[in-house]
């Protein structure tokens, strides 16, 4: 399992962590274009470390997961269940960051100076990746040491951990809860999850995070043929309200990585597509739509009066004004 994570240019940490470069971090430098993160949080993609805590355990296994799932390396039954060894957090973000810069290392020729000098010196960790990161137990931890680093943090999880999250020593700069079913029906039909219950603890998880101070994301995303009728509208809106996210970000799924083995093509919806299923969603849940990226077929939706907005100054402030060149640019799915 290892090994093949090699292959595909995972740099790992110690048993369970690892750092990738995302696509982001290459179309930024090589081309001074930014992932949507920049537009709507001012997250600079050069700067930014894709990290997992738990590289390959993970609780379920989603169709459209871009990722190779923990059961397509054989895993199954209790070894899905938890890590087998638990790293320091200290020394998982000492390396993390090290990995990054090696990961950008071979771009000294070929990014701008400042830009190349910059990603060197990280400002944002992304722990997502691939896996389930509420997985490592020392989550709350780790978060804190990357934040004593000076470092600002995503944390995006399935939600079927609310013990984890209920239990953070520190929050992260943003916690994003990723679904792609509004009922226990479509979530064991798409999800393909470990063990019985694991909806419940989704909607637990839903229900806890009015009681966060850090900024919450519900990202929502949207696979054409499944979830993007007149009744999931209703069925997310419903979602929604009980976890009163700050942001939310209906997302297309991309056809690419390992999912063009489970969904086709047709699967992925165009940016129309999503910003169509966004306007209805911002109507049936009162939020606003406050920008879009057209590159990642994402929009962002919030209640918030003010503008929430806040531009790298490397961020492009008019994404959807771009030309981009068919798929180059197309988003790797985190």
């Amino acid at each position: 399992m290892l090994a093949t994570l090699k292959k595909q240019g995972y740099h790992l940490i110690g048993s369970h962590a690892a750092v990738k470069k995302c696509l982001w971090v290459h179309n930024a430098l090589v081309y001074g274009k930014f992932c949507y993160k920049c537009r709507f949080y001012g997250i600079e993609s050069h700067r930014c470390v894709q990290f997992s805590p738990a590289v390959s355990w993970c609780w379920n296994s989603c169709l459209h997961c871009w990722r190779a799932r923990p059961r397509d390396y054989g895993l199954e039954g209790p070894e899905l269940l938890r890590l087998p060894y638990v790293e320091d957090p200290e020394v998982l973000a000492e390396m993390a960051v090290l990995e990054h810069r090696r990961t950008v290392s071979g771009y000294a020729k070929r990014a701008p100076r400042e830009m190349y000098r910059e990603a060197l010196d990280p400002k944002h960790v992304a722990i997502s990746l691939t896996g389930e990161a509420t997985m490592y137990p020392r989550l709350g931890e780790l978060i804190e040491v990357l934040h004593r680093m000076g470092l600002t943090t995503f944390l995006v999880t399935r939600g079927v951990r609310p013990d984890v999250l209920a239990s953070l020593e520190e929050e992260p700069t943003q916690l994003y809860v990723s679904l792609e079913a509004w009922n226990g029906e479509m979530y064991r039909e798409f999800s393909r999850p470990a063990g019985p219950g694991l909806w419940r603890l989704t909607l637990e998880t839903l229900e806890l995070l009015p009681s966060f101070s850090t900024r919450t994301v519900v990202r929502v995303t949207l696979v054409k043929g499944f979830n993007m009728g007149d009744s999931d509208v209703s069925g997310f809106a419903k979602l929604i309200e009980r976890a009163q996210p700050t942001f939310v970000e209906p997302k297309a799924y991309m056809h690419v990585g390992a999912s063009v083995g489970r969904l086709s093509r047709s699967n992925m919806p165009s940016y129309e597509e999503v910003m169509d299923f966004s306007r209805k969603l911002a109507e049936a849940t009162g939020y606003r739509l406050a920008s879009s990226s057209r590159p990642s077929r994402v929009a962002l939706l919030t209640r918030l009066e003010r503008p929430v907005v806040r531009y790298g100054k490397g961020c492009p402030k008019a994404w959807d004004e771009v030309d981009l060149e068919g798929e180059k640019y197309v988003e790797e799915y985190r």
